[in-house]
């Protein structure tokens, strides 16, 4: 390795661990990287601009302007209190319930989003029923990164990967969406047999919930109205996002515009809603692992890497979904993914068909982050939510329920990308 490679690889690794670390926010990191990797002369100014990925960065900007204006209607808090009396009360049916509404609505927002908007309403129903909500919350968990796998817009790894790999949203629900509803279906089961023994409780506590009308949880009726019909509109938009011609960018700002423009709400609050340290994160991100590239240490990775496995691409396949699953699982996968995209990009320039690592990728990034506490940003979240109401959930309490889940879904992704892919490099 030269000298240059050295240092670029440093700056990678000490971004990483300081992120890791949690000792300094981690936009910050992703900063003080990409600044050090200009400073020293590896990139130039414009060449670390050009590193950047803008429709991923326009992506997440449209859809968090998008959610911040239907928040405010209500929608959400409707959906988990109706949800709660059609499953009459009962907490194992709210459960499962409380579980779907996460893993859809994760599919469409961002999981974070997902998670702060259903969180509140499981802390007032299990209030209500005098329940722990920590396994309610655990479950939620759980199903928002197996839900956010589902789409192009789920998760911020799947985002990345439809830009760099040009996929349509319409591909990642053909090839994501069946093992999220595998998965999903086995993670009902098995939370089934964790915890539905401990959710009993009273009919007269049943009666409380039934009692709750989802009518006053809409604060704004005509705005609810509109969310209901953007969301669909949304949707149709990137269904045929690549029929239009259009980048998934474009319609993700295009329809924030539109409801900024029907919604009727302070425009400033808005903008003030977008999570601007998590851009601002995955900007310099790009940049931080642009220069890895630049100094050609993703090339000398992917030789290794197509030396190690040979012609035997199944095998490769298989081990960059397990090392995507384990490595996401401790790592933000959203550095992860960045680091892994040049590395596929550069094996199909030395003449492989990757077609069926991306989606390697996709499921093992998504699908591990389930793995720890900090394994994906709704972790994080929810649980410090969790700590803040009074029920901490500690490292090692979410690994015992976190970790087996992982992995379950990532042996039924295994057997999934063998059915799919096994004859694909024949």
């Amino acid at each position: 390795m030269t000298a240059t490679q050295i240092i670029a690889l440093a700056i990678f690794v000490a971004v990483i661990a300081v992120i890791v670390s949690e000792k300094l926010h981690r936009a910050a990191c992703a900063l003080i990287g990409a600044m050090l990797l200009v400073l020293i002369g590896i990139l130039e100014p414009k060449e670390a601009l050009g590193f950047i990925d803008f429709n991923t960065i326009g992506v997440l900007i449209g859809m968090m302007m998008f959610v911040a204006v239907v928040k405010n209607s209500g929608l959400f808090e409707f959906l988990a209190v109706k949800s709660a009396k059609i499953a009459k009360g009962n907490p194992w049916r709210i459960m499962i319930a409380f579980m779907i509404i996460t893993a859809v609505l994760s599919a469409f927002l961002d999981n974070v989003t997902t998670v702060l908007l259903i969180g509140p309403m499981t802390f007032s129903i299990c209030q209500k029923l005098e329940l722990n909500p920590v396994p309610f919350l655990m479950t939620q968990i759980i199903s928002s990164n197996v839900g956010g796998t589902a789409t192009l817009i789920g998760d911020p790894p799947n985002i990345m990967l439809g830009s760099a790999a040009d996929i349509s949203f319409l591909q990642f629900v053909m090839y994501d969406g069946p093992i999220v509803l595998i998965t999903m279906v086995a993670t009902i089961f098995a939370f089934k047999f964790i915890y539905k023994k401990g959710l009993s409780v009273s009919p007269e506590k049943m009666e409380l919930i039934m009692q709750m009308d989802e009518g006053e949880m809409i604060k704004d009726r005509i705005l609810f109205i509109k969310s209901v019909i953007m969301i669909f509109l949304v949707a149709l938009a990137f269904l045929l996002h690549d029929t239009l011609e259009l980048k998934t960018s474009i319609i993700a700002l295009s329809c924030a515009a539109l409801m900024i423009m029907i919604g009727g709400q302070d425009v400033e609050e808005t903008v003030h809603d977008v999570e601007w340290p998590t851009i601002v994160f995955f900007a310099f991100l790009f940049i931080v692992v642009g220069g890895l590239e630049k100094v050609g240490l993703i090339h000398m990775l992917a030789e290794t890497l197509i030396n190690a496995t040979g012609t035997h691409y199944v095998v490769l396949m298989i081990v960059i979904l397990w090392v995507s699953a384990i490595c996401s699982a401790v790592l933000d996968n959203i550095p992860f993914v960045a680091t892994l995209i040049p590395l596929i990009l550069t094996m199909e320039a030395e003449g492989i068909d990757v077609w069926p690592l991306w989606w390697a990728v996709s499921i093992g990034a998504c699908f591990g982050g389930n793995g720890t506490i900090i394994g994906a940003s709704a972790n994080v979240v929810l649980t410090g939510i969790a700590g803040r109401r009074g029920y901490p959930i500690t490292f090692v309490q979410f690994l015992k329920i976190g970790a087996p889940m992982m992995l379950l879904s990532i042996v039924l992704a295994t057997g999934y990308l063998l059915v799919l892919f096994g004859g694909y490099w024949d």
